[in-house]
Order: C-alpha cells, then structure tokens, then sequence
C-alpha cells in the first residue's frame, strides 16, 4: 500500500497573503521589491524617475561619503572581491580585527565580534548563549532576527508587550521558577515604531532579579548619545548592559553586524557561534566601508552628522504633524530617525504609498504581521543630508497627496 504523503510546496500555493499579492500585484501598487537604480542618498533614481528617498536607513547618509568609499574601494584593491572562506578558515584579514577593535572602542566594551549580516549577529548571538534550561525575556516589537535566535536557542522565550515595564517584570518573577539563566532583550530603537527602550528602567529590574541584558543597536548605534554609540549610552547605562548588538547597514553605510560586549563572552561567540563559524567572510570592500564610516562618526565631523539627522527628524515629524497626519509619538522625546504614520487599514496604507510613490515620494509600507493587526502604517526615515528644502517638498507632495486620496478613498486617521 502506497502512504499518501502532503506535498511541502503545498503551502507556496495556498498561504493567506497569495491572493491580495494578485490582486496587488495586478493593480501595480504592491510596496515592495521596487527597483532602485542608483546611489541611496536624500534622492534616488527608482524605476525611470526621481524621488525623494523617505524609506532608508542610511541614517548619517554616509554611502555616498567619499571616504566610505574608500575604504571600500582600498579594500576591494587590496584583497579582492570575495575572501571564499569562514573567519574561522580564511576569512579574516587586518581589516576585520582593526574594525572589531574600535567597535569595543566605540561601544566601551572589552571586545567586539564582526559577523557577516545583522541577522547573523542576534542569531548567532542568543543562539550560542542560551540553551534548553534558559529562559529569554524579549519585547513583542523586538527584531525578527531577535525571536529568531530565541527559537533556535530553545531557551523558553517569555514575550512581553511592547515597552510595558510592568509586564516585563512579571515575567522575570515567573523567569525565577524556570531554573536555568535569564537573558532580557530588547531593541534600543524599534524598527518599526521608531520609539526607545526604558533601559534605566529595564536595567533596575535586571539588576534586581538577577537578569542578564542584551540591547539591539541596529537603529541606535550611529545616531544616538554624544559618540553616536547608541540608547544605552544616550540613557547613561552602559554599564548596566551586558551586550550590545549592532548592524553595519545603517548609519554605517554597508553590510554586516556586530555584537560588543566582555571579552570571555566574545571568544566563546568566536569559536562556538555557528551563524559565525559556518558562513563566508563579509566581502572585504563591506569591511573597509564600515570601518571607514566607523571612523568619521568617531571624528570631530561626527558630531554635526548626529544634530542633522536629528533637526530633519524634527523637521519632517512636526511638518506631518501640521498637515494632520497620525504621526506615531515616542513619550521619551527622543528624536529618532524614524517617524511613523499610522494609517490603520492595509490597502489604505498600500494605497497611500503606490500615491506618495507617483507623487515623487518614497516611504515604506508596515503591514500585519510586522505590526499588529489594524496598525498598518507608513515608515518614514530621514538622512543627515536631507535638506529643508527636500524636505519641503516631500511635505507639500504629502500634503497634495492627502486632499486627493480622502476624497477617494475616505479619511485617514488623524491627531
């Protein structure tokens, strides 16, 4: 008798999302996947026009530094495009261990390990450290490569709602009882809501039940505190945070990730991570960027790079704000570069973007299941080389956008 067996492409064929891909994809408003086809400064070339790029994470605007690309391009010289092999193997150069020096210079820790993506860096991160018997403490709008590392873990993972401190500590009381280590994670900057974590806070209830406390930097490092080293050290808490994790495809113009934090932690992370073990070398022109960028947000130019991309934040957030959109608010008031606008209903949101996208404007487009169900929004992000003028003209486009777009398709949410 043969045994009837479900065939695993069976899903690629029925998920819930493949119908409204159709219809989207037949109406030309799906968000994503657009073509960009040229440099990702203030503005960008995207599909045969000119538009102004509100959608990146080139905070700092330093891809288009010619020092960045230097550094790229010295290294590309020097050793090639590819180095074919494991850091283990031979796939580490001068270049990866001066750049692992002065990110622990950077970020004030004792040691720094380089992984080849971001989503590496928290995978192979909490994947290493925690295992069957730990328990991890995670915030519900943490990074995807955060609850990704918990689940590989196999650590019990105790979710709390989104910076709710009370909820946190209820979970690390029950934390107590499941008899193995305690690893609290949360963004420093939330990807989506552009908010900051309570670390003063969440640092005390660490402290006090005996947790250990991991930050994701990846949308803090090279935007936040006097050195650019991110939310711990704005919030004066550096030494209450055990890891500090970090990405190089944000204010420092490449690929790649870090985590920074004790020296015994990094070694063993260096030759038990398996996220680092088993996976080729960042290509060295990534390396040579990323330390190049390092290094001009530890100048004396730094500084003015941080204040820009902090005044186009205020910039934009208050001209939205002016036109009646619902801008997401962060309560600590800290001037992050991501300004959100909720928009509440899923097509809506898409048809609001595919207006903004003909109008000249780029943004990007949250939908469940990246955020909760009925908050879709529009993530907007500024550079430190956004103009007033630029973003002028995004708010009148968005202003003209609006008008037309109420009258057809309803009104959207307001202060």
């Amino acid at each position: 008798m043969h045994q009837t067996t479900t065939d695993v492409f069976a899903k690629a064929r029925g998920h819930e999302r493949a119908e409204q891909l159709r219809a989207a994809r037949e109406a030309d408003v799906l968000p994503y996947f657009r073509l960009l086809e040229g440099p990702a400064g203030p503005e960008v070339e995207m599909e045969g026009a000119s538009r102004i790029m509100l959608g990146s994470n080139n905070y700092l605007g330093l891809t288009g530094d010619p020092r960045v690309m230097a550094g790229a391009r010295d290294a590309l010289e020097r050793y090639g495009t590819g180095l074919t092999g494991s850091r283990l193997l031979n796939g580490t150069t001068p270049l990866h261990l001066e750049l692992e020096r002065e990110l622990a210079q950077w970020m004030g820790t004792e040691a720094a390990l380089v992984f080849t993506t971001g989503h590496q860096a928290n995978v192979g991160t909490l994947g290493t450290l925690l295992a069957p018997g730990d328990t991890v403490i995670a915030d519900s709008g943490d990074h995807a490569s955060i609850l990704d590392g918990c689940l590989l873990s196999r650590a019990k993972l105790r979710p709390f709602r989104h910076n709710r401190l009370d909820r946190l500590e209820r979970a690390l009381e029950r934390a107590r009882g499941d008899g193995g280590g305690v690893l609290v994670v949360v963004d420093g900057v939330f990807s989506m809501e552009g908010d900051v974590a309570p670390l003063p806070e969440i640092v005390t209830l660490c402290e006090r039940h005996g947790a250990r406390l991991m930050v994701d930097e990846a949308h803090g490092a090279g935007v936040l505190g006097a050195r650019g080293a991110g939310t711990a050290e704005l919030l004066g808490v550096e030494d209450g945070v055990d890891l500090r994790m970090g990405t190089f495809s944000k204010s420092l113009a490449s690929c790649g990730g870090f985590v920074a934090g004790p020296e015994e932690v990094i070694d063993f992370l260096r030759v038990s991570s398996r996220a680092f073990l088993f996976t080729a070398a960042s290509v060295p022109a990534a390396i040579g960027a990323a330390l190049a960028a390092l290094r001009v947000v530890r100048s004396d130019d730094g500084p003015p790079l941080l204040a820009s991309v902090a005044q186009a934040a205020r910039h934009l957030r208050g001209g939205l704000r002016e036109l009646g959109f619902k801008v997401v608010e962060d309560q600590s008031t800290v001037d992050t570069p991501i300004i959100p606008i909720l928009v509440e209903d899923d097509w809506k949101a898409v048809l609001l973007w595919r207006a903004l996208y003909d109008a000249g404007v780029y943004v990007n487009v949250a939908l469940h299941p990246a955020v909760p169900p009925g908050g879709a929004l529009l993530r907007t992000s500024v550079m430190a080389t956004h103009t007033p003028e630029v973003l002028d003209r995004a708010l009148a486009a968005f202003a003209d956008v609006r008008t037309g777009f109420e009258a057809q398709h309803g009104a959207l949410p307001a202060l």
